[in-house]
């Protein structure tokens, strides 16, 4: 457990928790370390969720799959990223996305109940607990805000230039690179890949941007595209 504290510490829900307490207030939540394959589902829809993801190795997609087997990405949650949290709090009796390991991964479970509910040892840790659980749901509402932002865009082009100029705002920086690859940002933006690979295709003739793999470069209109990367 130890070897998995530096990555607790990073985790939104253990936010101001002094790295001497960290171990005991894990030791009282008593949690379940489980390792995962690519692909393997962490929660499945249809599951009924009382526990909390952290993921210490890895990343895990939260999707969204239809009738079809058409996949949409939710969101993605990377190193010390937290999950599952709002349903775990809602006690949603069947989840309506699935969790899977992008990537084999590593995932600590806590039970939801253990984090909100004061223990019968009388626990000082769990008044941060719940005031960092509420801020770490605020946050997501936040997040997924921003993606309702992006795919409510009218056209392709439009929810690519939309998502990458939220990107380059967050990474203060006009290039960056994306979580994503190709088949995955479309998923998230809820678009054909095809479309979505003539529309960037277009936008890199248009020199409002250059591209390879996840690393995006934006142009502004009185840039020059002297390097495509």
């Amino acid at each position: 457990m130890k070897e998995f504290l530096s990555v607790l510490q990073s985790c939104p829900l253990f936010s101001g928790i002094k790295s001497d307490d960290l171990g005991t207030m894990v030791n009282c939540l008593s949690p379940q370390k489980r390792k995962y394959a690519k692909d393997e589902y962490v929660f499945s829809a249809e599951d009924m969720v009382r526990s909390v993801g952290v993921v210490l190795s890895g990343s895990v997609h939260i999707i969204r799959e239809d009738y079809w087997g058409n996949r949409t990405i939710i969101a993605r949650a990377e190193c010390g990223d937290i999950f599952a949290e709002a349903f775990a709090c809602a006690e949603t009796k069947k989840l309506p996305v699935s969790v899977v390991a992008d990537e084999e991964s590593e995932i600590m479970l806590f039970d939801y109940n253990r984090i909100v509910r004061s223990c019968g040892n009388a626990c000082v840790f769990h008044a941060s607990l719940i005031q960092n659980m509420l801020n770490v749901v605020a946050v997501k509402n936040v997040m997924l805000t921003e993606k309702i932002q992006h795919i409510t865009q009218k056209t392709t082009q439009e929810k690519l230039l939309s998502y990458f100029s939220e990107q380059a705002r967050k990474q203060g920086s006009n290039e960056f690179d994306i979580p994503f690859d190709r088949q995955e940002l479309a998923d998230y933006l809820s678009v054909e890949r095809s479309a979505m690979a003539y529309e960037l295709s277009q936008l890199r003739k248009k020199e409002l941007l250059a591209c390879h793999k996840k690393h995006i470069k934006l142009f502004r209109e009185t840039d020059t595209l002297h390097h495509p990367i």
